[in-house]
């Protein structure tokens, strides 16, 4: 009975503190930002796989950067690979609800792959949050009016059928 007020007066106090604690903004890591440099300087030189690489490493170094995911997708959408960028994209929006850039590459890779109307409810969304005006709201629009990119039917893809004769 002596210790229930002390204890419920610490309990309360220590809530606080760590509910504060989770609304920090996320500094990153110094040795990670120059990891993201190097991999978006590899992207602006059309290396996307060597841009993986540092983001990846740097991913691993501070795992609490969600910027590192959009850069991430970012590459991928750049490597084809539309369907990682979508699941790196949803990683961020995981960390951040909110975030107009996760929304809007999302967006534009889905139309990307050809899934204009999950693209359409990103573009929705994107306008409830910050209106017509925004970058991101345009730039989805702008990719949804472009469409989806025909694919690119390879040589290996297309493979003549077999034809077996016999010779007399």
């Amino acid at each position: 009975m002596r210790f229930a007020a002390p204890a419920a007066a610490l309990a309360v106090v220590l809530a606080m503190t760590a509910s504060v604690g989770e609304g920090a903004d996320h500094v990153t890591d110094p040795r990670a930002a120059a990891l993201v440099a190097e991999g978006r300087a590899a992207l602006a030189a059309g290396q996307p796989e060597k841009a993986v690489d540092a983001f990846e490493a740097a991913l691993t170094v501070d795992p609490g950067a969600t910027g590192i995911f959009l850069d991430l997708a970012e590459a991928a959408r750049r490597n084809g690979l539309q369907g990682k960028a979508i699941r790196y994209y949803r990683e961020a929006l995981t960390r951040e609800p909110d975030n107009l850039a996760a929304l809007s590459g999302e967006g534009a890779a889905l139309v990307e792959k050809g899934a204009v109307e999950k693209a359409r409810r990103n573009l929705a969304r994107l306008q409830s949050m910050c209106g017509d005006k925004c970058a991101e709201t345009r730039a989805l629009a702008a990719a949804i009016a472009k469409g989806p990119q025909p694919r690119v039917l390879t040589a290996e893809a297309v493979l003549p059928d077999t034809v077996v004769t016999q010779q007399n």
